[in-house]
């Protein structure tokens, strides 16, 4: 049985408050899209994922999503829901048997969720999973006894009935389907529906419940981010019950006693480039205005590939010489942002999260203080961790040597990791 993985992150989260993408939101050391996507990569059932993206993230995609460790397309989201679905599956192998979809910004969905759902899906043909309601559920109406006073709240309700809570139940994903029971679904392209189930049903297939779970928690609003951070700091205190592990591990994931202190690794880097007319001045990813540029193979943005040295040093993973050789003309020019991303995959591959970074910068000039928070910003990025665990901080060389006399730039970088 060959099954698909749909990760749908179309959409931008006009509810999150935020000019951030909710599906790009930092949860501990991962954004919950990584940590959607990782659940399903690891997962021993799953053999292919799809991930639909708003366009201009599909164009310049995380690059965590190019590092795993089974095959996964990017492709690009349309304006509703169902239309990324839609997309997404058309890209689906043809031996596709169960196609699983599940939100991006349900990012603590557990491995025994996913098995659940794909086997109710294999013998049913389409399955959900969902949590029982727990408190009474009553329908609400119009009230009448405001109808027609004046200053009325127009949207008060009273209670039309009691439903039996039985039979009420909250709706989350994964949502699994045969192939021909989704195809059904997704034909009917003129009606709305908030998931894939619905339009199953309206298509006339059965659709059968699982059971879901409480922590697989959906990041709709800001408010969503304090139950987020209880349950990673309940991750941190004990092995993670939720089974996901980063990208590119395929080791199982462990479960039940509470784990070992996490092992801490330190790592440093150092990186030298000469000031040379006709080159661009890129440090951290910024180009930073300058008669002169750092000479290199690449970009020669000193500041990423001594992050890159010190993060690949914490983790015994290489260096940026034996990865990037500047010998191969595919490293030409190029972006070292991009770089320094890749190393950060590898680590996590390795089952490191990167806790801080620290650099120096000896510059005799230009002067980079107005541009060390753009900085802060790219490197953070491109290592998926908050900006507040990268430090960036420049130092002249007074006047000594060729940092003094300014010909050349100089960083020095510490890295900080965890691993349990």
């Amino acid at each position: 049985m060959y099954v698909t993985a749909i990760i749908a992150a179309g959409g931008r989260g006009q509810r999150f408050g935020s000019e951030l993408p909710k599906q790009l939101v930092v949860l501990g050391a991962q954004s919950a899209l990584e940590r959607s996507v990782s659940a399903f990569v690891t997962h021993p059932a799953i053999d292919e994922v799809i991930v639909a993206l708003p366009a201009e993230i599909a164009a310049n995609p995380p690059s965590y999503l190019s590092s795993a460790s089974k095959p996964l397309l990017v492709v690009t989201g349309g304006p509703r829901r169902q239309d990324s679905v839609n997309h997404a599956f058309r890209a689906a192998r043809p031996e596709s048997d169960i196609i699983v979809i599940h939100d991006a910004v349900r990012p603590f969905v557990t491995a025994a969720l996913i098995s659940r759902t794909i086997a109710a899906a294999e013998e049913s043909g389409a399955a959900v999973a969902a949590l029982a309601a727990r408190d009474t559920v009553k329908r609400g109406t119009s009230s009448p006894l405001t109808a027609g006073r004046a200053n009325a709240d127009p949207g008060a309700l009273v209670v039309a009935e009691t439903l039996p809570r039985e039979s009420i139940f909250l709706i989350q994903t994964p949502q699994a389907f045969r192939r021909h029971v989704l195809f059904d679904a997704l034909a009917l392209a003129d009606e709305d529906a908030t998931d894939e189930a619905a339009l199953a049903e309206r298509a006339g297939h059965a659709v059968r419940i699982v059971n879901g779970e409480p922590r697989n928690i959906k990041i709709t609003t800001r408010d969503d981010l304090l139950l987020a951070d209880a349950i990673i700091r309940e991750e941190q205190r004990h092995v993670p019950s939720t089974g996901v592990r980063p990208l590119g591990d395929d080791r199982p994931a462990e479960r039940g006693e509470a784990s070992a202190p996490p092992i801490v690794r330190i790592g440093t880097g150092y990186d030298l480039h000469r000031l040379v007319e006709g080159r661009p001045l890129v440090l951290g990813g910024v180009t930073i205005p300058s008669d002169r540029g750092l000479l290199g193979h690449s970009d020669a943005d000193a500041v990423c590939h001594a992050v890159t040295d010190a993060v690949l040093g914490a983790a015994a993973a290489g260096d940026i010489g034996r990865l990037f050789p500047d010998t191969d003309p595919q490293w030409r020019g190029a972006n070292s942002i991009g770089l320094l991303s890749r190393a950060a995959a590898r680590v996590r591959g390795r089952g490191y999260e990167v806790m801080n970074v620290d650099v120096v910068v000896i510059a005799e000039r230009p002067k980079i203080a107005p541009f060390i928070e753009s900085m802060r910003a790219g490197v953070a990025e491109a290592l998926g961790i908050p900006v507040d665990q990268v430090s960036i901080k420049g130092k002249t060389n007074e006047g000594v040597g060729e940092l003094g006399r300014a010909e050349a730039i100089a960083v020095h970088a510490v890295a900080l990791l965890g691993h349990r």
